[in-house]
């Protein structure tokens, strides 16, 4: 499923879906989620998990400074502090949004635009 429009508001990147679903994600909860080696340990051939010690998270680790698109399948967040080599699939990106549910709607202070279909009269 290919995202039609992805947009950071606020503290919270906004997906809107093909199917018509939209997922509204926290920052920190995707940051937390990157599946990079570095973040998540990289796995053998025997299925043994090898991962460093983890590390605090820097102050601004949590702010996103740009989002990249890798080819038509992932994207890539640059981070503040530096780090930027979490590619998400969309197919994990879904994943993580549908475990994350911040909000069903925008908040208030920040809406989203929404694309709008004309309608078909029959």
């Amino acid at each position: 499923m290919r995202p039609l429009d992805i947009q950071p508001i606020g503290n919270e990147l906004a997906i809107k879906w093909a199917d018509g679903a939209e997922h509204f994600i926290a920052l920190e909860t995707l940051r937390r989620a990157c599946p990079c080696a570095g973040c998540k340990g990289e796995v053998d051939i025997l299925g043994n998990l090898y991962k460093t010690p983890e590390q605090p998270y820097a102050g601004n680790a949590f702010e996103l400074v740009k989002l990249a698109s890798v080819g038509g399948y992932a994207i890539q967040p640059v981070w503040a502090d530096g780090h930027n080599t979490g590619i998400y699939s969309f197919e994990y990106l879904r994943r993580v949004a549908r475990r994350s549910e911040v909000s069903p709607k925008p908040p208030e202070s920040a809406p989203l635009l929404r694309l709008v279909r004309p309608s078909r009269k029959n």
